[in-house]
């Protein structure tokens, strides 16, 4: 198996892995594979600088830079977070926090049903009888924290 790959360039062959890894990240990103990449693109570049190293060198070094970036990102991206310029985006109760609705099932003992736009939620806050306005003060998960205005 290994003569296919003495008779290539084996830096060629790394640097392909390394590129063809970060192609994959663009297309399933998270954040794991360009490490991996990154780690092949060094060993590319060490077969490259040093031509007689072995192939278990080489996948000895990949192994080790491979944890190494792998810990190394983790790292930078727990001291570096990515910030949204819009952190609810992906939580719409929150989202409808300060919304006026409209009750449609009479919120009794606590619970009801609400309409925002032209979707019914489950609202959960203080008594309020069917057509009252009330405001959206949070989400429970899928239920909507109103109070009366």
């Amino acid at each position: 198996m290994t003569e296919w790959l003495s008779t290539l360039q084996q830096h060629w062959f790394w640097l392909s892995l390394g590129f063809i890894l970060g192609a994959v990240e663009m297309i399933a990103p998270g954040f794991f594979l360009m490490w991996l990449g990154l780690a092949a693109i060094i060993v590319g570049v060490l077969a490259w600088l040093i031509p007689g190293m072995s192939i278990a060198m080489q996948v000895a070094f990949f192994a080790i830079l491979s944890v190494l970036t792998v810990y190394a990102g983790k790292k930078f991206l727990k001291d570096n977070p990515i910030e949204s310029d819009d952190p609810k985006l992906n939580n719409r109760g929150a989202r409808l926090t300060g919304e006026i609705v409209t009750v449609i099932e009479a919120i009794t003992d606590g619970n009801g049903r609400v309409r925002v736009g032209d979707t019914d939620w489950s609202a959960r806050g203080a008594d309020a009888a069917a057509g009252a306005k009330v405001r959206v003060t949070g989400a429970d998960g899928a239920v909507l924290l109103v109070e009366v205005i």
